[in-house]
Protein backbone atom coordinates (compact mmCIF):
# COMPACT_ATOMS: atom_id res chain seq x y z
CA UNK A 1 0.00 0.00 0.00
CA UNK A 2 1.05 3.64 -0.49
CA UNK A 3 1.34 5.95 2.52
CA UNK A 4 1.79 9.73 2.32
CA UNK A 5 3.96 11.37 4.97
CA UNK A 6 1.77 14.02 6.67
CA UNK A 7 4.76 16.35 7.15
CA UNK A 8 6.71 16.34 3.86
CA UNK A 9 4.03 14.69 1.66
CA UNK A 10 6.49 12.06 0.41
CA UNK A 11 4.80 8.95 -0.94
CA UNK A 12 6.06 5.76 0.69
CA UNK A 13 5.36 2.27 -0.59
CA UNK A 14 4.91 -0.23 2.25
CA UNK A 15 4.64 -3.98 1.66
CA UNK A 16 1.23 -5.26 2.82
CA UNK A 17 2.72 -8.41 4.36
CA UNK A 18 4.72 -6.27 6.83
CA UNK A 19 1.61 -4.61 8.25
CA UNK A 20 -0.48 -5.77 11.20
CA UNK A 21 -3.88 -4.64 12.53
CA UNK A 22 -2.08 -3.08 15.54
CA UNK A 23 0.22 -1.10 13.24
CA UNK A 24 3.94 -0.96 12.40
CA UNK A 25 6.15 2.13 12.82
CA UNK A 26 8.15 3.45 9.86
CA UNK A 27 10.51 6.41 9.59
CA UNK A 28 10.15 8.73 6.62
CA UNK A 29 13.49 8.69 4.73
CA UNK A 30 13.15 12.38 3.84
CA UNK A 31 12.06 14.17 7.05
CA UNK A 32 12.52 11.36 9.64
CA UNK A 33 8.89 11.58 10.77
CA UNK A 34 7.80 8.35 12.47
CA UNK A 35 4.61 6.95 10.99
CA UNK A 36 2.32 4.32 12.48
CA UNK A 37 0.85 2.35 9.58
CA UNK A 38 -1.92 -0.19 10.18
CA UNK A 39 -3.28 -2.90 7.95
CA UNK A 40 -6.67 -1.73 6.58
CA UNK A 41 -9.60 -3.38 8.32
CA UNK A 42 -11.49 -5.82 6.18
CA UNK A 43 -15.04 -4.58 5.68
CA UNK A 44 -17.43 -7.37 6.54
CA UNK A 45 -20.58 -7.18 4.46
CA UNK A 46 -23.75 -7.44 6.55
CA UNK A 47 -25.70 -10.69 6.11
CA UNK A 48 -28.62 -10.12 3.72
CA UNK A 49 -31.03 -12.54 5.38
CA UNK A 50 -30.50 -11.27 8.94
CA UNK A 51 -32.57 -8.50 10.56
CA UNK A 52 -32.47 -7.06 14.08
CA UNK A 53 -35.78 -5.85 15.50
CA UNK A 54 -35.54 -3.52 18.50
CA UNK A 55 -38.69 -2.58 20.35
CA UNK A 56 -39.69 -2.57 24.01
CA UNK A 57 -43.19 -3.89 23.33
CA UNK A 58 -43.12 -7.70 22.86
CA UNK A 59 -46.35 -7.53 20.83
CA UNK A 60 -44.76 -5.20 18.27
CA UNK A 61 -41.66 -7.43 18.11
CA UNK A 62 -43.91 -10.43 17.51
CA UNK A 63 -45.80 -8.66 14.70
CA UNK A 64 -42.61 -7.65 12.92
CA UNK A 65 -40.91 -11.01 13.48
CA UNK A 66 -43.90 -12.85 12.03
CA UNK A 67 -43.86 -10.70 8.88
CA UNK A 68 -40.10 -11.21 8.44
CA UNK A 69 -39.91 -14.96 9.15
CA UNK A 70 -42.68 -15.58 6.62
CA UNK A 71 -40.34 -14.08 4.02
CA UNK A 72 -37.39 -16.23 5.12
CA UNK A 73 -35.47 -13.68 7.21
CA UNK A 74 -33.56 -14.60 10.36
CA UNK A 75 -34.73 -12.30 13.16
CA UNK A 76 -32.65 -11.08 16.11
CA UNK A 77 -34.57 -9.23 18.82
CA UNK A 78 -33.56 -6.52 21.28
CA UNK A 79 -35.53 -4.46 23.78
CA UNK A 80 -33.38 -1.42 24.54
CA UNK A 81 -30.75 0.72 22.86
CA UNK A 82 -27.71 -0.78 24.57
CA UNK A 83 -28.73 -4.37 23.77
CA UNK A 84 -29.35 -3.29 20.18
CA UNK A 85 -25.86 -1.82 19.78
CA UNK A 86 -24.20 -4.92 21.22
CA UNK A 87 -26.14 -7.35 19.02
CA UNK A 88 -25.79 -5.22 15.89
CA UNK A 89 -22.00 -5.13 16.21
CA UNK A 90 -21.85 -8.86 16.97
CA UNK A 91 -24.37 -10.15 14.41
CA UNK A 92 -23.94 -7.58 11.60
CA UNK A 93 -27.47 -7.82 10.16
CA UNK A 94 -28.20 -6.14 6.85
CA UNK A 95 -31.17 -4.28 8.42
CA UNK A 96 -32.02 -2.81 11.82
CA UNK A 97 -35.66 -1.96 12.57
CA UNK A 98 -35.58 0.42 15.53
CA UNK A 99 -38.31 1.95 17.66
CA UNK A 100 -37.53 5.65 18.10
CA UNK A 101 -38.60 5.44 21.77
CA UNK A 102 -36.21 2.65 22.83
CA UNK A 103 -35.25 2.77 26.53
CA UNK A 104 -31.64 3.51 27.61
CA UNK A 105 -30.68 4.88 24.15
CA UNK A 106 -33.34 6.32 21.83
CA UNK A 107 -33.69 4.59 18.46
CA UNK A 108 -32.53 7.58 16.43
CA UNK A 109 -29.38 7.82 18.59
CA UNK A 110 -28.71 4.10 18.01
CA UNK A 111 -29.08 4.75 14.28
CA UNK A 112 -26.60 7.61 14.41
CA UNK A 113 -24.04 5.48 16.28
CA UNK A 114 -24.41 2.54 13.90
CA UNK A 115 -23.87 4.79 10.89
CA UNK A 116 -20.74 6.30 12.48
CA UNK A 117 -18.99 2.96 13.14
CA UNK A 118 -16.90 1.48 10.34
CA UNK A 119 -18.12 -2.08 10.88
CA UNK A 120 -21.84 -1.19 11.06
CA UNK A 121 -22.17 1.81 8.73
CA UNK A 122 -23.49 -0.40 5.91
CA UNK A 123 -26.42 -1.65 7.99
CA UNK A 124 -29.71 -0.30 6.67
CA UNK A 125 -32.02 1.28 9.27
CA UNK A 126 -35.79 1.65 9.39
CA UNK A 127 -37.14 3.71 12.28
CA UNK A 128 -40.48 2.79 13.80
CA UNK A 129 -42.32 6.01 14.48
CA UNK A 130 -44.40 5.41 17.60
CA UNK A 131 -47.10 7.92 16.68
CA UNK A 132 -49.24 8.57 19.72
CA UNK A 133 -51.82 10.55 17.73
CA UNK A 134 -52.38 9.13 14.23
CA UNK A 135 -54.78 11.95 13.28
CA UNK A 136 -52.22 14.68 13.93
CA UNK A 137 -49.18 13.66 11.88
CA UNK A 138 -49.87 13.22 8.17
CA UNK A 139 -46.45 14.22 6.89
CA UNK A 140 -42.99 12.69 6.76
CA UNK A 141 -40.54 13.47 9.56
CA UNK A 142 -38.28 16.47 8.97
CA UNK A 143 -35.20 14.30 9.55
CA UNK A 144 -34.64 10.54 9.67
CA UNK A 145 -31.38 11.09 11.60
CA UNK A 146 -29.36 8.95 9.22
CA UNK A 147 -31.97 6.20 8.85
CA UNK A 148 -32.80 4.86 5.40
CA UNK A 149 -36.57 4.89 5.96
CA UNK A 150 -39.26 4.95 8.60
CA UNK A 151 -42.59 3.23 9.22
CA UNK A 152 -45.48 3.89 11.56
CA UNK A 153 -46.67 1.10 13.84
CA UNK A 154 -50.11 0.86 12.23
CA UNK A 155 -48.52 0.25 8.80
CA UNK A 156 -46.23 -2.66 9.76
CA UNK A 157 -48.25 -5.48 8.16
CA UNK A 158 -49.16 -3.33 5.16
CA UNK A 159 -45.84 -1.73 4.20
CA UNK A 160 -42.83 -3.21 6.03
CA UNK A 161 -41.87 -5.89 3.49
CA UNK A 162 -42.33 -3.43 0.61
CA UNK A 163 -40.04 -0.92 2.32
CA UNK A 164 -37.41 -3.62 2.84
CA UNK A 165 -37.66 -4.58 -0.85
CA UNK A 166 -37.01 -0.93 -1.76
CA UNK A 167 -33.85 -0.91 0.40
CA UNK A 168 -32.69 -4.11 -1.32
CA UNK A 169 -33.39 -2.66 -4.77
CA UNK A 170 -36.12 -5.19 -5.54
CA UNK A 171 -38.75 -2.44 -5.78
CA UNK A 172 -38.77 1.31 -6.29
CA UNK A 173 -40.36 3.86 -3.96
CA UNK A 174 -42.90 4.67 -6.66
CA UNK A 175 -44.17 1.09 -6.49
CA UNK A 176 -44.79 1.32 -2.76
CA UNK A 177 -47.91 3.40 -2.27
CA UNK A 178 -49.49 3.83 1.13
CA UNK A 179 -53.11 2.82 0.73
CA UNK A 180 -55.51 4.53 3.12
CA UNK A 181 -57.17 2.02 5.36
CA UNK A 182 -60.87 1.98 6.04
CA UNK A 183 -61.70 3.30 9.50
CA UNK A 184 -62.17 0.52 12.00
CA UNK A 185 -65.08 0.88 14.37
CA UNK A 186 -65.13 -1.17 17.51
CA UNK A 187 -68.31 -3.19 17.80
CA UNK A 188 -69.87 -3.33 21.23
CA UNK A 189 -69.16 -6.69 22.77
CA UNK A 190 -72.16 -8.65 24.06
CA UNK A 191 -72.32 -8.72 27.78
CA UNK A 192 -71.64 -12.19 29.09
CA UNK A 193 -73.12 -13.07 32.42
CA UNK A 194 -70.73 -15.24 34.38
CA UNK A 195 -72.42 -18.07 36.27
CA UNK A 196 -72.34 -17.63 40.00
CA UNK A 197 -70.30 -20.34 41.61
CA UNK A 198 -72.15 -21.87 44.52
CA UNK A 199 -70.02 -22.26 47.59
CA UNK A 200 -70.31 -25.50 49.55
CA UNK A 201 -72.03 -25.18 52.93
CA UNK A 202 -69.66 -24.08 55.63
CA UNK A 203 -69.79 -25.96 58.90
CA UNK A 204 -69.23 -24.15 62.11
CA UNK A 205 -66.08 -26.13 62.89
CA UNK A 206 -64.45 -25.27 59.52
CA UNK A 207 -63.85 -21.53 58.90
CA UNK A 208 -64.21 -20.36 55.27
CA UNK A 209 -60.95 -20.25 53.36
CA UNK A 210 -59.84 -16.76 52.35
CA UNK A 211 -57.71 -16.55 49.25
CA UNK A 212 -55.13 -13.78 49.34
CA UNK A 213 -53.35 -12.96 46.05
CA UNK A 214 -49.57 -13.25 46.29
CA UNK A 215 -47.86 -9.94 46.96
CA UNK A 216 -45.30 -10.62 44.22
CA UNK A 217 -48.01 -10.68 41.52
CA UNK A 218 -49.34 -7.33 42.68
CA UNK A 219 -45.84 -5.89 42.56
CA UNK A 220 -45.23 -7.23 39.05
CA UNK A 221 -48.46 -5.70 37.79
CA UNK A 222 -47.56 -2.39 39.41
CA UNK A 223 -44.09 -2.46 37.84
CA UNK A 224 -45.57 -3.17 34.41
CA UNK A 225 -47.94 -0.22 34.77
CA UNK A 226 -45.05 2.07 35.65
CA UNK A 227 -42.98 0.84 32.69
CA UNK A 228 -45.94 1.39 30.36
CA UNK A 229 -46.24 4.95 31.66
CA UNK A 230 -42.52 5.54 31.10
CA UNK A 231 -42.75 4.15 27.59
CA UNK A 232 -45.74 6.36 26.77
CA UNK A 233 -43.80 9.39 28.02
CA UNK A 234 -40.75 8.45 25.90
CA UNK A 235 -43.00 7.91 22.89
CA UNK A 236 -44.52 11.38 23.25
CA UNK A 237 -41.16 13.16 23.58
CA UNK A 238 -39.56 11.17 20.73
CA UNK A 239 -42.58 11.95 18.56
CA UNK A 240 -42.09 15.67 19.13
CA UNK A 241 -38.38 15.36 18.33
CA UNK A 242 -38.89 13.28 15.19
CA UNK A 243 -41.09 15.95 13.65
CA UNK A 244 -39.36 19.06 15.07
CA UNK A 245 -35.74 18.01 15.63
CA UNK A 246 -34.01 21.20 14.45
CA UNK A 247 -36.30 23.47 16.43
CA UNK A 248 -35.98 21.26 19.51
CA UNK A 249 -32.17 21.22 19.41
CA UNK A 250 -32.11 25.03 19.15
CA UNK A 251 -34.50 25.27 22.11
CA UNK A 252 -32.34 22.90 24.18
CA UNK A 253 -29.22 24.94 23.37
CA UNK A 254 -30.95 28.17 24.44
CA UNK A 255 -32.65 26.58 27.49
CA UNK A 256 -36.09 27.55 26.15
CA UNK A 257 -37.49 24.08 25.55
CA UNK A 258 -40.49 24.34 27.89
CA UNK A 259 -41.60 27.69 26.47
CA UNK A 260 -40.91 26.86 22.80
CA UNK A 261 -42.81 23.57 23.01
CA UNK A 262 -45.45 24.58 25.56
CA UNK A 263 -48.33 23.66 23.23
CA UNK A 264 -46.89 20.24 22.34
CA UNK A 265 -46.12 19.48 25.98
CA UNK A 266 -49.66 20.41 27.04
CA UNK A 267 -51.08 18.05 24.43
CA UNK A 268 -48.67 15.33 25.47
CA UNK A 269 -49.47 15.81 29.16
CA UNK A 270 -53.19 15.62 28.41
CA UNK A 271 -52.73 12.35 26.53
CA UNK A 272 -50.47 10.99 29.28
CA UNK A 273 -52.98 11.87 32.00
CA UNK A 274 -55.77 10.20 30.04
CA UNK A 275 -53.93 6.90 29.65
CA UNK A 276 -52.10 6.60 32.97
CA UNK A 277 -53.93 5.69 36.17
CA UNK A 278 -53.81 7.92 39.21
CA UNK A 279 -52.09 5.16 41.19
CA UNK A 280 -49.16 5.20 38.75
CA UNK A 281 -49.06 9.01 38.65
CA UNK A 282 -48.82 9.01 42.44
CA UNK A 283 -45.59 6.99 42.17
CA UNK A 284 -43.76 9.62 40.15
CA UNK A 285 -43.96 12.24 37.42
CA UNK A 286 -42.73 9.95 34.64
CA UNK A 287 -43.77 12.39 31.93
CA UNK A 288 -41.47 15.10 33.32
CA UNK A 289 -38.80 12.46 33.95
CA UNK A 290 -38.81 11.52 30.25
CA UNK A 291 -38.50 15.18 29.21
CA UNK A 292 -35.61 15.87 31.60
CA UNK A 293 -33.76 12.69 30.59
CA UNK A 294 -34.19 13.52 26.92
CA UNK A 295 -32.88 17.07 27.36
CA UNK A 296 -29.91 15.84 29.42
CA UNK A 297 -28.97 13.23 26.82
CA UNK A 298 -29.33 15.70 23.93
CA UNK A 299 -27.07 18.18 25.74
CA UNK A 300 -24.39 15.48 25.89
CA UNK A 301 -24.86 14.69 22.21
CA UNK A 302 -24.78 18.37 21.26
CA UNK A 303 -21.83 18.91 23.65
CA UNK A 304 -23.52 21.74 25.50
Amino acid sequence: MVVICPKCKLKLKVADEKLTPEGVRFKCPKCSTVLLVKRPAVQIKPLENKVIVAHEDPKIVERISKALTQKGYTVITAHDGIETMIKAVKELPFLAILDVALPKIYGFEVCKRLKERAETKEIKVILISSIYDKTRYRREPISLHGADDYIEEHHIEELLIDKIDVLKGVKTKEEVVEKPKEPVFERPQPKVEMPVKEEPPVHAAVPPRITVPPKEEIKVEADEAVEKARRLARTIISDIYLYSSTKMEKAIKSNTFDSEFASELREGQKLYNGRVSQDVKNKGNFFREAIDNFIENKKKTLKI
